[in-house]
């Protein structure tokens, strides 16, 4: 990663420019971080500014090839969870590729150079970006890299970095933050008619987090089921969930809005089930997006 990394920085590996300005969000470690409900976040941000733009992805876990735009009523399957999910949310052009360049190529070419997010972006090097945003979690601080933790890249490769967003508590101590735009986020969950005495199913990266957010909602579950990150449903999943809900007397299920996507046609099966959406606020938002176009226009007029 280094030796990659030190090639882009002196100009060995090219970087392939696109006509639109590009905003990157992306963090240091293995999933978990909350890239996607960031973007969410910026992206709901950008639309109340009036701001028109798109979001091209890896579309993680899909089962499909090359360059797609996302329909918001498909599945995981075809575009991934996190796609579907970024598309039904903000309603704005979402393209998955394994080549973000080309994706980006196909989303100009279909919608115009207008302002791009790149999804997960940050190790990405081979598509030019206007800004770098990296989300950093308190483990980051203290874990190892790949394969024996989950960083991808050390705590060094933040000074590639515009603003370095802090997750769950994260200390500005514990990261080399000089120079850098520090932004905080606050991370929390929107339950709504959530069954009594419930099961909680989940396949994220950090299920504890989503546990521990619901017992701070006031929400104990009975009993839980935890999946890997990205999980797909199948019917064996939904006769043994079915069956943990019978055991342990439960009133219903309780899950995220990324489970419930993965679910596809076995949503329905699961009732009553409340799907919990995550909800982060940035602090003091309108400085820091104010900053972020600033620099994003500067950098853009010179190249």
């Amino acid at each position: 990663m280094r030796a990659r990394n030190a090639l882009y920085d002196r100009g060995i590996l090219p970087t392939k420019e696109l006509e639109g300005p590009v905003i990157s969000v992306g963090n240091l470690s293995v999933g978990g971080s909350g890239k996607t409900p960031f973007v969410l976040l910026l992206g709901e941000l950008l639309k109340s500014r009036g701001l028109k733009f798109d979001i091209f992805s890896r579309g993680y876990g899909r089962q499909t090839r090359g360059v797609m735009l996302v329909n918001p009523g498909g599945s995981a399957r075809d575009f991934g969870d996190e796609p579907v999910l970024m598309a039904r949310r903000l309603g704005v052009p979402v393209v998955v590729g394994e080549d973000r360049y080309e994706a980006g190529r196909f989303a100009e070419v279909t919608f115009g150079a207008q302002l791009h997010l790149l999804d997960d972006g940050f190790q990405h090097r081979a598509l030019a970006r206007d800004f770098d945003i990296v989300l950093a979690t308190p483990e980051d601080a203290r874990d190892r890299l790949l394969p024996a933790g989950r960083l991808r890249e050390p705590l060094t490769s933040l000074r590639r970095a515009d603003a370095v967003v802090l997750t769950s508590g994260a200390s500005p101590d514990s990261f080399p933050l000089e120079g850098k735009l520090v932004w905080r986020v606050r991370r929390g969950i929107l339950p709504n008619n959530v069954p009594a005495n419930p099961v909680v199913f989940c396949g994220i990266a950090r299920p504890q987090n989503f546990l521990l957010q619901l017992r701070t909602a006031g929400i104990e579950p009975v009993a839980e089921a935890l999946f890997g990150d990205h999980h797909a449903y199948t019917e064996q999943d939904i006769r043994d969930l079915l069956k943990l809900r019978q055991q342990s007397e439960a009133g219903g299920f309780v899950t995220t809005e990324k489970d419930a996507i993965n679910l596809g046609g076995y949503l329905s099966a699961l009732e009553p089930l409340a799907v919990v959406p995550v909800k982060m606020d940035l602090v003091d938002s309108a400085n820091a997006v104010d900053t972020m176009l600033r620099v994003v226009a500067e950098r853009h007029l010179r190249t």
